[in-house]
């Protein structure tokens, strides 16, 4: 099932995508323009009109050197943005996403995997925030200065002290909380401190696939009481424990839809599969599926494979919904709740 000649190519909204990293690899190589050559075609063939890039902090990276990586990455995305002003723009205030996707560009959104990078100053947040980060998780996998990912959630913990902290901080900016690879624990802490709408940008439903990293829907219900969305995640072993279909992919939307609500559900497909392609990341023993097993649905790999997408969706959903779920429910959160102006 996919894209037949009738079928419109629906826009899209992409809330994970580790395109950074992947740039920034092919660039320490010797590429002069990675992004150009290995991803804004497939991001105009896909229809993809909204981008979340996060910055991740690979395992070589933990520590001190955190800090300068992502730094490091994110004039990266700076780069890119002045390189291909013709055809992207990055997106720091509310009021910037209509205009830069009206005039046929994508909107680009600069997020930070896991909090890494911030250590234990939480000023850090404002300095990020004034490069134009909008989006930011408290972890990964591990464990950070500020809670614990889903691979250390045996440990029973919540937040720290200054993870609370962190989520105030962030909210004061503008700067949505991501709860995706936070513990069970974590999960609940930050439900109960948040004041603002907090998001899941690439987590998909454990009713139907059985995975750590996929969210109950206890934890749906929260995102979407928050006001924020579930993005649901494309990665196999996150959509079946069998052979992962785009079918069963458009199933975990469907469920989240019926649990969160039809305008709290959107995609953050993560596209491993490219990067590992790509660039090799080293991930240390925290990635949660064995490296040997990565599993992928075979239409639904990259951002051009949003084509097979749009077929479906409409085929499940009808024109309207399915415009819903591929971008119109994480514009308007964005729209929502990005700050009006740059601050602070």
């Amino acid at each position: 099932m996919g894209l037949s000649p009738e079928s419109p190519l629906l826009p899209v909204a992409d809330s994970h995508n580790d395109l950074l990293m992947a740039c920034m690899h092919r660039r320490e190589r010797g590429a002069s323009d990675p992004f150009g050559d290995d991803w804004l075609p497939g991001l105009r063939a896909g229809g993809v009109v909204f981008q979340v890039l996060p910055v991740f902090t690979e395992e070589q990276f933990v520590g001190e050197a955190a800090l300068r990586r992502t730094l490091e990455i994110v004039a990266l995305a700076r780069e890119i943005a002045v390189v291909h002003r013709h055809d992207v723009a990055i997106a720091e205030r509310s009021a910037d996403i209509a205009p830069v996707i009206a005039s046929g560009r994508i909107a680009l959104l600069i997020a930070i995997e896991g909090a890494e990078p911030v250590g234990s100053s939480i000023s850090m947040f404002e300095t990020l925030h004034r490069l134009g980060v909008r989006m930011a998780s408290l972890t990964w996998n591990r464990r950070t200065m500020l809670a614990d990912g889903i691979a250390e959630s045996g440990t029973g913990g919540r937040l720290s002290s200054l993870g609370v902290e962190a989520v105030a901080e962030m909210e004061r900016l503008g700067m949505v909380v991501d709860i995706s690879h936070l513990s069970a624990a974590g999960v609940d802490h930050l439900a109960e401190v948040a004041t603002r709408p907090f998001v899941a940008s690439h987590s998909s439903c454990r009713a139907l696939c059985d995975h750590p990293r996929n969210l109950t829907d206890d934890q749906i219900r929260l995102v979407a009481r928050s006001g924020g969305f579930v993005a649901v995640n494309a990665f196999g072993a996150f959509v079946s424990g069998a052979a992962p279909t785009i079918d069963r992919f458009v199933d975990h939307i469907e469920h989240a839809a019926a649990i969160a609500g039809e305008g709290r559900v959107a995609i953050g497909a993560d596209f491993i599969e490219d990067l590992i392609r790509m660039v090799d990341p080293v991930l240390g023993r925290q990635l949660l599926v064995d490296p040997a097993d990565l599993s992928f649905i075979d239409d639904l790999k990259a951002p051009s494979d949003y084509a097979n997408l749009s077929g479906c969706l409409v085929e499940r959903f009808g024109p309207a919904r399915a415009t819903r779920f591929a971008s119109a429910n994480m514009l308007d959160f964005f729209r929502a709740n990005l700050p009006p102006a740059t601050k602070p």
